[in-house]
């Protein structure tokens, strides 16, 4: 009786017999103890093999380790050696043992194409070229070789290399799911998004159940703005893999592009329990509250995405902006302080703190707040429109006039600055010239007659004639 007959059949179907691969670990190494590994190689190696494909790597590096003592000029356990310290990641002594086995079959192109691995990895990266076209020179034809050499390629950010290389490996094998999967993320990496949907279809078509595929594909759709689209790919994506944090995640940020804030939230909240420790997640469930007007759930949220990242610029920026919402002048400041304490050249969080001081009727502290962020961006509309409307009602009207004389040249199609001209010039009883102004505000947008009737209401008879 032969000894591979003794074991049993699990090993040929997809189940998998933790105990029946010790036992036939167990009598693999009871063989080489008693000296009759030469009549039982061939049942060793595929134990090794076993180890290797089920990730007993300790137990598949003992078996390999005694074979090797006794058979020291192997090349195959040599190789197995390597690819059991690669699946260790300890890269460099895989190298050496696949420099050993190489020494021993120079043309072995399994050997070469693992070696490749392990310089990779220990970011030999031209070597590992070198050896995948050392393959190709003996194997011209060789898909795996080909797919490799794509992926070192894609490493580097060579995509179009990279797409070049992935399409000869599906070419040779239209069945080559990785070599598809690579294929859409280069195309993506490039904005070729109508490209990576169809590469990313191709590999979904043999590989229907892969949660990252399905994931993948909704980002490109994301990307495209087809958010429905996207959001059918991460649902699922969920119902293959439903502790997937990240398809959790972007799914409600697809809502949130539809304004379907409800779902939104529902999404990034279970991404938040799927990942407690990620402060990406933590400040968009802010968002999601935010927009939603739950400023006081929000700002717990900004808060633990601040626990997590002490020096969150948009957190900081964000949570002002909620505390101002609901009153809270004094925490506000003091996050805007924090905020341009982090980064004092940005717009926005001038912008904000303006916005807090008009709110803490602190009118010329805001004026200030705004000629700092001019002197940041002197074309800022939003700012100079702020800086108009707080000189109107500090009763300076000649200041207001110059600031929407300014928004009128940045934006000319903006009824609204020659509507605030049109107010100033009737405060200042300036009204032939107030009344140009309104003309020019109407022809934008008619809808300011009525702003016009809640101003100055005595001027109801007149804009009928404007």
């Amino acid at each position: 009786m032969e000894f591979y007959n003794d074991y049993p059949d699990e090993f040929e179907g997809f189940d998998f017999d933790e105990e029946a691969l010790l036992n036939r670990i167990g009598n693999s190494l009871s063989l080489i103890e008693d000296g009759t590994a030469i009549l039982n190689i061939e049942s060793i190696e595929e134990t090794i093999h076993l180890c290797i494909e089920n990730d007993f790597i300790e137990e598949g590096l003992i078996l390999v380790e005694s074979v090797l003592e006794i058979h020291p000029y192997n090349s195959e356990f040599w190789q197995y050696k390597g690819i059991l310290l690669n699946n260790k990641f300890e890269f460099e002594d895989a190298y050496f043992a696949f420099q050993s086995s190489l020494a021993l079959s120079p043309t072995d192109v399994e050997t070469l194409i693992n070696m490749s691995i392990a310089e990779e990895n220990l970011d030999l990266i031209d070597d590992a070229i070198e050896s995948l076209e050392q393959v190709l020179k003996i194997e011209q034809h060789n898909d795996e070789a080909f797919y490799s050499l794509g992926f070192l390629y894609e490493r580097v950010n060579k995509f179009e290399n990279a797409i070049e290389l992935f399409n000869i490996a599906v070419e040779l094998d239209p069945l080559f799911a990785e070599a598809w999967y690579e294929l859409g993320y280069c195309y993506e990496s490039l904005d070729r998004l109508d490209d990576a949907l169809l590469a990313y279809d191709k590999y979904l078509e043999i590989e229907p159940y892969s949660y990252s595929g399905w994931y993948n594909k909704g980002i490109v759709y994301v990307k495209q703005k087809k958010f429905d689209e996207a959001i059918n790919d991460f649902e699922l994506s969920i119902a293959i893999k439903d502790d997937f944090s990240s398809s959790w995640f972007n799914c409600g940020v697809a809502h949130a592009n539809l304004e379907e804030f409800d779902k939104a939230l529902e999404n990034i909240k279970e991404a938040s329990k799927l990942d407690k420790n990620d402060e990406a997640i933590w400040y968009t469930l802010g968002q999601a509250y935010e927009d939603l007007e739950l400023y006081e759930d929000a700002i717990i949220s900004y808060t633990k995405a601040l626990q997590l990242e002490s020096r969150f610029f948009d957190a900081y920026l964000a949570r002002a902006v909620c505390f101002n919402n609901i009153d809270k002048t004094g925490f506000a400041i003091k996050d805007i302080k924090k905020t341009i304490s982090l980064f004092d050249s940005s717009v926005e969080a001038w912008q904000t703190k303006a916005r807090i001081e008009i709110n803490m009727g602190e009118l010329n502290l805001a004026i200030e707040s705004l000629k700092k962020l001019l002197s940041i961006d002197d074309k800022y509309f939003e700012a100079w429109s702020d800086l108009a409307d707080i000189y109107s009602e500090m009763g300076n009207w000649k200041e207001s006039i110059n600031a929407f004389n300014v928004c009128t040249k940045l934006q000319p199609e903006n009824a609204s600055s020659y509507y605030g001209i049109a107010k100033q010039k009737i405060l200042l009883s300036e009204n032939k010239e107030a009344i140009e102004y309104l003309k020019s505000s109407f022809a934008s947008n008619p809808n300011v007659r009525n702003e016009l009737s809640k101003d100055f209401p005595e001027l109801s008879q007149t804009k009928r004639h404007l």
